[in-house]
């Protein structure tokens, strides 16, 4: 899978550790493109998920930087848990990679969003509209099932790899994340589940009510043309 990016940028990739991101950093680096990969690391995330971005950045000589992130400092939006709380979340990876990604001279930020994502679902695709990152996958047409297949074709442990999602999706709406809470929902999931590691979760999305669907798609919607303004003013000014 050839991507339509510029080999004369020097590229940052949001990197979990899962199926997308793995195979995409792959990819990135079999196709010649100068990528650094960037974990973020807070208490919401699975342990499993960061260790599979060590062992695979690692054997694929990538550069990566694990940035640890204090979920109870600030970021009260996103403990407060609403219907929406991975735009919050998502708001908080990717602008503090791009903070990290600017240190480093890096100025076109990447994720693994694929093409079996579903905007209407996902109320992260804010996120990645407002603040400018480019989902080589997505644009690519690249499903889910698709990158499992080229993962296995590159050989990626991950190919096979369930989808996770973080702790914060075993909270009801609303239901605020305090450190007691989620070490409390921790420790009930783990003795419940006790192949955790291998267990296979849902998306991580909470069920928007049909008023919150719509405010969703606006949202979407009005990022999606800022970003398009901004762009076009961009083109023009170097007209």
């Amino acid at each position: 899978m050839q991507f339509d990016l510029d080999k004369n940028v020097r590229y940052g990739l949001a990197y979990s550790g899962g199926v997308d991101s793995c195979y995409l950093l792959a990819e990135l680096l079999r196709q010649g493109f100068d990528v650094k990969a960037y974990t973020i690391l807070d208490d919401l995330q699975i342990t499993r998920d960061t260790d599979d971005s060590v062992t695979i950045a690692s054997m694929l000589g990538a550069e990566q930087e694990i940035i640890r992130v204090n979920l109870w400092e600030g970021h009260d939006e996103l403990r407060a848990n609403p219907w929406n709380r991975c735009y919050y979340c998502k708001s908080m990876v990717f602008g503090t990679i791009l903070e990290h990604m600017k240190k480093d001279g890096r100025t076109v930020l990447l994720d693994g969003t694929n093409a079996s994502d579903r905007e209407d679902r996902r109320p992260g695709f804010r996120a990645i509209h407002e603040l400018g990152v480019v989902s080589p996958l997505r644009a690519a047409g690249m499903t889910k099932d698709m990158v499992r297949e080229e993962s296995a074709k590159l050989g990626l442990p991950t190919a096979n790899k369930p989808s996770y999602a973080c702790y914060g999706a075993y909270f009801g709406k609303n239901e605020a994340i305090t450190p007691e809470s989620l070490a409390a929902t921790v420790n009930k999931f783990m003795a419940e589940h006790p192949d955790a590691a291998d267990r296979v979760r849902t998306d991580g999305n909470i069920e928007p009510s049909p008023a919150e669907a719509a405010a969703l798609e606006r949202e979407n919607a009005a990022a999606r043309a800022a970003r398009e303004r901004e762009a076009r003013e961009a083109t023009e000014s170097h007209e």
